[in-house]
């Protein structure tokens, strides 16, 4: 991905190319119904499937938001059409192993580990792997995993040196998650008036996918 301005976008890693003017399309869809847009992604395998990775802006995302999310996308992309063949649409959340794209996205998984890659060298180094130690105003402070001799333990990359990033599967970041995820449904139905209940906390992550044809 690269930085491509984008009005209403507060991204700061954002798309190319196609996945740029689909994003175009989406967004305002996205943000009249209450979610906000974290990727799109055509690829090519087992015919085009367009991903559009969405969530709410208190970062929840339900099975029945996808389904709410593909519909509401469905038209604006059928008008624009961007794609000229058949292709399957498929609307997932960001999943808890996520891919960072704002500033607040840093801010919110500081302490975990990532995976990133830079579109420029820093530090001698176009990838790193470590824990967001401090999520800054115009960087993050990586800590590394593993620094190789003569390497500091931690490097500052700037926002717009940033390619791509994505939290690391552990433990932690599994329990950080869930707690998260459980105080903003909560959150959620008391801004509804709704009753706290266990079982709807309890609800799976929208992991699986929300397919259509089109």
């Amino acid at each position: 991905m690269t930085a491509t301005a984008s009005e209403g976008d507060d991204r700061i890693i954002r798309e190319s190319g196609i996945d740029a003017r689909i994003a175009l399309i989406v967004q305002p869809v996205l943000r009249g119904i209450g979610f906000r847009l974290v990727r799109v992604h055509l690829s090519g395998q087992n015919g085009l499937t367009l991903q559009i990775m969405a969530e709410r802006e208190d970062g929840t995302m339900t099975v029945e938001d996808c389904e709410e999310v593909s519909r509401a996308v469905s038209p604006a992309l059928d008008v624009d059409d961007p794609i000229e063949k058949a292709y399957h649409l498929e609307v997932s959340s960001p999943g808890i192993d996520r891919p960072l794209v704002r500033k607040s996205d840093f801010t919110t998984w500081t302490g975990h580990l990532v995976k990133m890659e830079t579109s420029m060298v820093v530090a001698d180094r176009k990838r790193f792997k470590g824990k967001i130690a401090e999520a800054g105003e115009d960087d993050v402070l990586i800590e590394r995993d593993k620094a190789a001799y003569g390497e500091e333990p931690t490097v500052r990359v700037p926002y717009d040196a940033i390619a791509d990033v994505r939290l690391i599967l552990t433990d932690d970041l599994i329990r950080d998650a869930l707690s998260k995820d459980n105080r903003a449904r909560k959150e959620a139905k008391k801004r509804r008036g709704e009753p706290d209940d266990d079982e709807s906390d309890a609800e799976a992550d929208a992991t699986e996918d929300h397919e259509q044809e089109l």
